[in-house]
């Protein structure tokens, strides 16, 4: 405890020490006798959590909670006991972290949104609760390994899904990343071991490459004689393997593994050494971020520009100023920390109220708990890019946000009735990302109305609430015909009748006014018609026979016929869309399919489509390319692979022969989507295939 209070009084040397003794001597008292999974004493857990906020260089308020933060709700101590002994402040903390502690984040979607409305209920009263509560997830999965291995899976899952993205929105990147790598090692051992198993394999095949990379921008500041600190790190495993997934490319095909830093004395600085490490390689396009002059909404800056650096590898810089630097550790943290005495007021650091207050006015707009789930991982989970209307307003939309989230952001008017977009001028189409600093301009027309299609191009809570909302307005009558023939099919695929009791009795158990606003949202697809029948029958056979092919597209008129587009190759689970061709009936495309863009105006012929709930035979066709090593034997065992996964193979022609490689295109015959999946996760992990991703080719669009 004498090394901790030293610590503490380096950054703070106004600390309370007799506090801080008080606090760790009465936690340890009240938890004697108590001991941990892995055998240790458990007041080890307090002391390491503290310890974590002292290293964040908090105040003596915050570390006194850490040592008392199970106090009242695993010993006899009380609130009113911590209130006599240590004051109302600390004891209102500590009570904060209790109820925090109590909260099931992971449980039923209804309890799940009310637990997640006092979490922000408890933030807004006072950050440092949280704080506190980070520290204390940031432990116990550091010591993670002691539980038993359910207890990990759950508590990985819910660090991945709400502690890892909350510490990041309130910018404590470091703290985000710990979370997310010290889940992923439980949730997906062998991917991560796969990872850092190919990061050993790169450093002993180009030796040091963070040394040489960083000795290389070093060399192009001292040039232009700036004065800055150059750090450079290995990405951690769960950031990579998120990156491989996003873009669909293996570990050998990823540019960005490492990354780096250049920390300067001031913002001017920032700017020359963006110029130097221009001037000296090559910027890849669409890859520069200014977050200096637009700052994050939780008050990150810095820039960020990748080029093509040592041997046409892609390096990723961050620039950054010293006291940018400060808050991009401590994010909003920064309002209870320490320097030399003197508590930090950091001209940058977002105002902990204000954030709250921004965060929590988006929430309650929401109509019902699934909404106001979705507005609160859409919150946490993304970064912000800043557009511009015409008369230069500015905009803030997620990453990944489109034209039509740009509408719905402007007014719920202007969305409902967009029908084309202009990004800096030129037309797009309304499923195009925008980027930060492009200038948006929306066209509207009267009549116009959302489409069903629409819910998988936009990402904000806003605009899906709004075209869900308009789509059940408008099309109410027309969701419900379809909602009642998917529920009819689904419950005659398990052997059952379809009835209005049945349907009654779903429709209560899911907390949904009545049975046609269960069967309007089966047919606008927000609800799955095999969740319906799973609420009622959890007993019945999902397998049964598989789906006839005629019968496996629902949304068709009566005699219309339907094929496959071969663009794009739609597997059942994916989400589809009917075109409508004289002569030809209804080609069904992915969602995603880039063939679509030529048909954005022509809404008359767009079908909305869902493949049948039930299993399908391995009859659907989609092409996959592969690089895989010249040599013996190696063809045979990728077939035979494909094989062991129950996939046919359908054809495979040679694209390319090189010496010490081939690639080929697999036509392989599958179930569905996860088939797909299972199959290329296979792939992916032979030593001998150097890069695998699924072949579309725009050449066969109808």
């Amino acid at each position: 405890m004498d090394g901790l209070i030293e610590r503490i009084s380096t950054y703070n040397p106004k600390s309370n020490s007799d506090l801080l003794m008080a606090a760790y001597e009465y936690g340890g008292q009240m938890h004697f006798g108590q001991y941990r999974h892995s055998g240790d004493p458990y007041y080890m857990h307090p002391f390491a959590v503290a310890e974590i906020l002292a290293d964040m260089q908090l105040d003596d308020a915050t570390i006194v909670t850490a040592f008392l933060h199970d106090t009242i709700e695993d010993t006899g101590s009380t609130y009113g006991e911590v209130s006599e002994k240590f004051g109302k402040e600390i004891a209102e903390l500590v009570d904060g972290v209790t109820k925090l502690t109590n909260l099931q984040l992971s449980s039923s979607e209804t309890k799940q949104a009310e637990n997640f409305r006092k979490l922000f209920m408890a933030m807004s009263k006072d950050m440092r609760v949280i704080l506190v509560k980070l520290a204390d997830r940031l432990h116990n999965m550091r010591t993670i390994k002691a539980m038993r291995p359910d207890k990990q899976i759950q508590k990985s899952r819910e660090t991945m899904d709400i502690y890892a993205p909350l510490a990041g929105r309130m910018g404590m990147q470091w703290m985000r990343e710990e979370l997310e790598d010290l889940a992923f090692h439980v949730l997906n051992p062998e991917g991560r071991s796969s990872i850092m198993r190919r990061f050993l394999r790169l450093q002993k095949e180009s030796g040091d490459v963070i040394e040489k990379i960083t000795g290389d921008i070093r060399l192009e500041l001292d040039k232009a004689g700036i004065e800055a600190m150059v750090l450079g790190r290995a990405k951690k495993p769960y950031s990579i393997w998120r990156k491989m997934e996003e873009k669909g490319q293996s570990f050998s095909r990823l540019s960005d593994t490492y990354g780096f830093r250049v920390i300067t004395e001031n913002d001017t600085d920032c700017y020359r050494v963006l110029g130097a490490i221009h001037r000296r390689w090559r910027a890849v396009p669409g890859r520069f971020k200014d977050y200096i002059s637009q700052p994050k909404s939780n008050g990150y800056r810095s820039i960020h520009t990748t080029v093509s650096g040592r041997d046409g590898k892609r390096v990723e810089v961050q620039i950054r100023s010293r006291e940018m630097h400060e808050v991009a550790e401590t994010g909003v943290a920064a309002h209870w920390s320490y320097r030399d005495g003197i508590r930090v007021e950091n001209p940058f650091a977002v105002d902990p109220a204000k954030w709250i207050a921004s965060l929590t006015e988006r929430f309650e707009t929401a109509d019902d708990h699934d909404e106001f789930l979705e507005h609160v991982k859409l919150e946490m989970y993304q970064d912000q890019v800043f557009c511009f209307t015409p008369k230069g307003e500015v905009v803030k939309l997620p990453r990944g946000a489109t034209p039509l989230d740009f509408a719905y952001a402007i007014h719920t008017r202007i969305g409902d009735s967009c029908v084309g977009a202009k990004v800096d001028g030129i037309r797009v189409p309304l499923w195009t990302r925008v980027k930060n600093g492009q200038s948006v301009e929306i066209m509207t027309a009267e009549g116009q109305s959302p489409q069903a299609t629409w819910i998988d191009i936009v990402v904000t809570g806003r605009a899906k609430a709004a075209i869900r909302k308009k789509l059940r307005n408008d099309d109410r009558e027309r969701y419900v015909r379809l909602g009642r023939e998917l529920a009819r099919l689904a419950f005659e695929h398990v052997g059952r009748k379809v009835t209005d009791k049945a349907l009654a009795t779903a429709a209560k158990q899911l907390r949904l006014k009545d049975t046609d606003e269960l069967l309007a949202r089966l047919g606008s697809a927000e609800l799955q018609a095999r969740d319906v029948v799973g609420i009622l029958y959890p007993e019945a056979e999902q397998s049964g026979d598989e789906v006839d092919l005629d019968a496996s597209v629902i949304g068709l008129e009566a005699g219309q016929d339907f094929a496959p587009a071969q663009c794009c190759q739609p597997v059942p689970g994916e989400r589809i869309v009917g075109i409508s061709y004289r002569g030809k009936g209804v080609m069904v495309h992915t969602i995603d399919c880039d063939a679509l863009a030529e048909l954005d105006d022509d809404s008359s012929r767009w079908v909305d489509l869902h493949w049948h709930s039930g299993k399908h035979p391995a009859i659907h066709v989609v092409s996959i390319e592969l690089t895989i090593a010249n040599d013996a034997g190696v063809l045979g065992r990728i077939c035979t692979l494909i094989g062991e996964q129950k996939a046919n193979i359908s054809d495979l022609k040679f694209v390319d022969r090189k010496p010490d490689f081939y690639r080929l295109i697999v036509d392989v015959q599958l179930r569905d989507v996860e088939h797909l999946h299972t199959i290329m996760l296979a792939l992916e992990a032979d030593s001998d295939v150097a890069a695998v991703h699924r072949h579309r080719d725009l050449s066969r669009k109808p």
